[in-house]
């Protein structure tokens, strides 16, 4: 069998550059990625966003994260100066296909782009009885939410509230009691795949004493995640799992209007009408759990390399 260091490069036609952050290719295992990769005729390129991307191509295809580089590029010259090099590149190079586009990536940074895509997500899948949960944005620390206000958008306590990431405004989303479970749906291509998680407990509805919950939901949610956050108070049956044909639509519609082959997407079933709730859209996400993760991006690249050599 030949090792990654064995293929010539003059045999390799077909390179892929991969640009992430460490952090991210470590949890990816990129250079173990590579190698499998080797083996079938595709090679991997670790992209270095400081050094000219000229001289690290030609790439037919781009497998990138940049959200952490768009986002800073809000406030930093630095990440300015290497975004606008990558998108000179990707606008020099139309044959290079991008996993994903950039402007779709750059929608779901914003948290209430995200819930007006889940807002029409909810519309055009009534069928299926999947929703979204109300929200409402708050521009600036002084803007007062009156119990009226509160009520016009069908919220109720208990709210959770999350930050706006490119300038940090509030949002207030209702909490939807859910049996302490949430589903990971991660999409790959034309592939998903449905991956149960621990998440938050039920809590009472309405107006109470208790104090607000300070938390970050990446450790909630891990698999390991053991906090006294996830585990239930009272005894309640377990909720059905969600429809897999009710997740196939709503793949299928989400990956239409955005364009996208790498994402993720939460939900969970509301313990009182069993509905599916969309919560959260993930931008390329860690895929923890997925069965043959490597063999499914890998045919993902390959279907996209036999699509250019096609055309």
């Amino acid at each position: 069998m030949l090792t990654h260091t064995q293929i010539p490069r003059l045999m390799s036609l077909r390179r892929v550059g991969f640009c992430l952050s460490d952090k991210k290719r470590k949890r990816m295992n990129l250079d173990a990625f590579a190698n499998f990769c080797a083996l079938h005729g595709v090679e991997v390129v670790m992209i270095d966003l400081t050094q000219p991307l000229a001289l690290q191509g030609p790439f037919n295809v781009i497998v990138h994260k940049m959200s952490d580089i768009i986002v800073e590029a809000e406030h930093n010259r630095q990440s300015q100066q290497l975004l606008a090099n990558f998108q000179s590149y990707v606008s020099a190079h139309p044959s290079t296909v991008l996993l994903d586009p950039l402007p779709a990536m750059t929608q779901l940074l914003d948290r209430f782009a995200t819930y007006r895509i889940m807002s029409k997500l909810e519309n055009s899948l009534q069928d299926w009885r999947i929703c979204s949960p109300p929200y409402l944005e708050i521009h600036n620390e002084s803007d007062l939410v009156s119990k009226q206000t509160l009520m016009a958008q069908s919220l109720s306590f208990p709210l959770l509230c999350k930050t706006r990431v490119a300038h940090g405004s509030l949002s207030h989303e209702s909490f939807i009691n859910h049996g302490a479970v949430l589903h990971k749906v991660f999409v790959i291509g034309d592939k998903h795949f449905c991956v149960e998680r621990p998440s938050l407990k039920n809590f009472p509805s309405g107006p109470c004493d208790r104090k607000t919950i300070f938390f970050n939901s990446h450790q909630v949610s891990k698999p390991e995640s053991s906090s006294n956050l996830t585990a239930l108070d009272e005894q309640m049956p377990c909720l059905p799992p969600p429809s897999s044909q009710a997740i196939e639509a709503l793949v299928k519609e989400l990956r239409a209007q955005l364009g996208m082959a790498l994402l993720g997407v939460d939900v969970i079933i509301n313990s009182h009408t069993h509905t599916l709730t969309i919560i959260d859209i993930n931008i390329f996400p860690g895929y923890e759990g997925v069965p043959e993760f490597f063999s499914s991006l890998l045919s993902l690249i390959q279907s996209v390399l036999d699509q250019q050599t096609s055309g």
